[in-house]
C-alpha cells in the first residue's frame, strides 16, 4: 500500500521588525507593507521605500493642529470625513501583478465617499489633500507626491509652506492635471476650490 506523504504546513512570512531588514533599493507592494513593524514611518512610492521625517517640528504640529481643528469644525455635520495622519492611503496606481505599490501617510485628507474607508485607512484618492512642508520633506512632496496625487485622481491638493506662511493649492482640470491657483498667504482667507464655503483663517494657522 503506497504510504501517504504528510503535508506540511503552509508558512507564514515572519514580520520584519527593523527597517534595516529591507533592501532600500528593492520594489514593495502593500502586501509587504503589512508586514512591517518597525518604528520608523514610511511611505511606499511606486513600489519604493520612502522614510519620512521621524518627528515633526513645532511649527509643522501647530499648522497640522489648526488646519485639522478648522476641518474637522466645517465638515462634522456634513458627509465628507476628515482623516489625520498617521491614516494609511493606498492609491491604486503603479500595480505590481495587481497588488498596490503606493501608500502614503497624507498630514490630513478629505474623503466624501464613504466606500473608500476601510479598517486599513483609504482606498483610493481623496477628495483634497494637504501636505505641510518641511526642509526635509519639501522635494519629495513637490515632485514626487506632487505626480502621485494628480495620476490618482485627487481632486484638490494643498501645500502648506509654514515658513514661507503660505499654501499653494492644486485643482485637477478635466484632463486630469493640476492646474496651480495663485497663491494664498497669511493675510488673507484661503478658500477650497471643490468646497467653497470652507474657508481658513490662514492668520490662525500661521500664528
Amino acid at each position: 500500500m503506497k504510504q501517504l506523504k504528510e503535508k506540511k504546513p503552509a508558512t507564514v512570512e515572519e514580520p520584519i521588525l527593523h527597517l534595516s531588514q529591507l533592501d532600500p533599493e528593492g520594489i514593495y507592494t502593500y502586501a509587504d507593507y503589512l508586514r512591517w513593524q518597525f518604528e520608523d514611518r514610511v511611505e511606499l512610492i511606486r513600489g519604493q521605500l520612502m522614510k519620512m521625517s521621524p518627528a515633526p517640528s513645532s511649527s509643522h504640529q501647530s499648522v497640522s493642529v489648526s488646519l485639522t481643528g478648522q476641518f474637522w469644525q466645517f465638515f462634522r455635520q456634513k458627509p465628507c470625513q476628515v482623516f489625520a495622519a498617521p491614516f494609511d492611503v493606498r492609491l491604486p496606481i503603479s500595480k505590481k501583478k495587481g497588488q498596490i505599490t503606493t501608500v502614503v501617510q497624507p498630514d490630513l485628507c478629505v474623503i466624501c465617499d464613504p466606500a473608500k474607508i476601510d479598517e486599513k485607512g483609504c482606498l483610493g484618492a481623496p477628495d483634497l489633500i494637504v501636505e505641510i512642508l518641511s526642509p526635509g520633506n519639501s522635494k519629495r512632496e513637490m515632485r514626487i507626491k506632487f505626480d502621485v496625487y494628480q495620476e490618482a485622481g485627487v481632486r484638490e491638493y494643498w501645500m502648506v509652506h509654514p515658513l514661507d506662511r503660505m499654501v499653494m493649492v492644486y485643482v485637477l482640470n478635466e484632463n486630469g492635471r493640476f492646474i496651480g491657483l495663485q497663491p494664498v498667504t497669511d493675510d488673507t482667507e484661503l478658500r477650497a476650490a471643490i468646497f467653497p464655503d470652507l474657508v481658513i483663517d490662514l492668520k490662525e494657522v500661521f500664528a
